[in-house]
């Protein structure tokens, strides 16, 4: 019980305590912060990246990692506005397919799936490790953007759409609600279901999990498919946000979520971490951001701040799991 707590209190009060200072810290200097529109700018903003990060903590719980996140948003974020505004033509059947705002969400889901499935096979059956597999499909996906958008932004995506980005419902936003509905699902998977107990067995101790009957292959699969989906969601979010479809959206994604991931108290080497824990991570990260705005600082200089943390919080969760 001892060492549960204390568990516990590394794992989660760092994290709490954290954020307190960070907000009390903002609210000091400047005027903005501690506003109710700057509430929820910030909530919607975070939302893309509290979808991210739940499938990049999936990963990362079975000791892996994803890089193409950011490219496979852009390309679902993509392939879902061209479909919606322009449909799908096939010139050597004398074929065109238009496509309604589900129809065109679905295929942009489709696709983000389809991208992680190939993530998870190159990992598990050609034993590819997930940082080369996903490295070249951030390149591969990006790819995919450029030549699907020709390089120019899609936009003009109609109002039914754009609810889904900037609209709201019972007095909160709508990327809000979506990124609420992903977590709590995620959370329910990991704790309520055995695939979420083989995910943390796998970064626990891959070997006996083979040993003992997991479908490690299978489960891998599932998860990288997951977090391409997740990916795609965020797609849509932010194209539908923009009312636009930006060939070079979701670059350094992937940094924000494995921050998230990092600062939320997922183990980089596995089988250790929550979907609440990555959730806060998220709202730091997303309130750091928000707050280098608001004090008007360079946007070089915050990269190299992000990338501090990013570091502070690998050392912390080493030193945390020195002292275990």
């Amino acid at each position: 019980m001892i060492s549960l707590k204390k568990n516990f209190n590394i794992a989660q009060f760092q994290s709490l305590i954290a954020l307190f200072v960070l907000c009390l810290a903002l609210a000091l200097l400047t005027d903005n912060f501690m506003t109710t529109d700057n509430f929820w700018n910030v909530m919607r903003q975070i939302s893309v990246n509290v979808c991210i990060s739940v499938g990049m903590t999936l990963v990362v719980l079975t000791a892996g990692i994803d890089l193409s996140v950011g490219s496979i948003l852009a390309f679902c974020g993509a392939v879902t506005a061209g479909l919606l505004k322009n449909g799908l033509s096939i010139p050597s059947l004398n074929l065109f397919i238009g496509f309604t705002v589900l129809g065109a969400i679905v295929a942009g889901f489709l696709i983000g799936g389809g991208l992680g499935f190939v993530n998870g096979y190159a990992v598990t059956k050609f034993k590819v490790p997930p940082f080369v597999a996903t490295l070249a499909m951030l390149t591969m996906a990006r790819g995919f953007t450029m030549l699907w958008t020709k390089g120019h932004p899609i936009t003009g995506l109609g109002d039914s759409f754009g609810f889904l980005g900037t609209g709201w419902f019972l007095g909160i936003p709508m990327p809000v609600w979506i990124s609420g509905i992903v977590v709590i699902t995620a959370v329910i998977l990991t704790s309520k279901t055995r695939f979420g107990r083989y995910i943390y067995a796998i970064g626990g101790n891959e070997n006996a999990s083979r040993l003992s009957g997991i479908p490690i292959n299978k489960v891998k699969i599932w998860v990288y498919s997951i977090a391409g989906l997740l990916a795609a969601v965020g797609g849509v979010l932010v194209t539908a946000r923009l009312d636009s479809a930006q060939p070079n959206a979701g670059i350094s994604y992937e940094l924000d979520a494995i921050a998230a991931v990092v600062i939320g108290g997922t183990s980089l080497s596995g089988g250790r971490g929550t979907i609440w824990g990555t959730v806060l991570g998220a709202i730091i990260i997303g309130v750091l951001n928000n707050g280098l705005i608001l004090m008007n600082v360079s946007p070089f200089w915050q990269q190299v701040i992000k990338g501090m943390v990013i570091l502070l919080a690998v050392i912390i969760d080493k030193s945390n799991q020195k002292s275990e």
